[in-house]
């Protein structure tokens, strides 16, 4: 390892030269073939490139559900599915991993899997709203998760084992990605279930929001 000391003022090929010179100091028969600088520019279009790719997905997912289902629903899994992103650039800033392109394509990839899980629990709300008339809209959010809860653990396992591979057997190209996608994996089990259909029901979540009430067109008519 060669310590060199930080001039600001100093240009690129004068900082070349410099370390080119230490190097040669060490070994007579170093060459220099390319120079590269990574300067702030870099993590500046990676910022700005990640939050407006982070903004678009979002913003897709909630018109997709809002179109799909409704509004309230479409809010809840946008802030759910937000949470383990938050959760996941926490891990990353607190134990100061490396975050790249590779890490940020596992957000995405995470966003995407995540609202995956919570429209398929969605769908069983509206489901049960339809079938079970009488139920409140509390038991009727409970009996959903339930009814989905084996199936989202089994299908974040599965998915676990595949990431634990790259992990592994991926090398250094993938570690990060892999890192990204099985803290994603293993909060998105909890708010994609949990955390979307609580704040449905916070949000004030009905039956009329789901199920439209059927028109009759005329008279009823009693058949004895």
């Amino acid at each position: 390892m060669i310590r060199l000391p930080v001039r600001p003022n100093e240009d690129t090929a004068t900082q070349s030269r410099t370390v080119l010179s230490a190097l040669q100091a060490q070994s007579a028969d170093v060459q220099l073939r390319r120079v590269e600088f990574v300067g702030p520019q870099v993590g500046q279009e990676l910022l700005h490139n990640g939050l407006m790719a982070l903004l678009f997905v979002v913003v897709g997912i909630m018109v997709y559900l809002a179109v799909r289902f409704e509004w309230k629903l479409a809010a809840s899994c946008a802030l759910a599915n937000l949470h383990d992103v938050v959760i996941i650039l926490g891990f990353f800033a607190f134990f100061q991993w490396e975050f790249s392109l590779s890490v940020l394509a596992g957000v995405l990839a995470v966003l995407g899997y995540s609202v995956n899980e919570s429209v398929v629990v969605m769908d069983r709300i509206r489901e049960n709203f339809r079938k079970q008339r009488k139920a409140s809209v509390r038991e009727i959010i409970n009996a959903s998760i339930t009814q989905n809860i084996s199936r989202t653990v089994i299908t974040h396992a599965s998915t676990q084992m595949m990431v634990l591979s790259m992990f592994f057997f991926g090398g250094p190209t993938l570690h990060n990605f892999s890192l990204a996608l099985t803290i994603g994996i293993w909060f998105g089990i909890y708010s994609s279930v949990f955390v979307a259909a609580a704040l449905a029901m916070w949000m004030g979540i009905k039956r009329e929001d789901l199920v439209k009430p059927v028109k009759k067109d005329g008279p009823e008519v009693e058949l004895g």
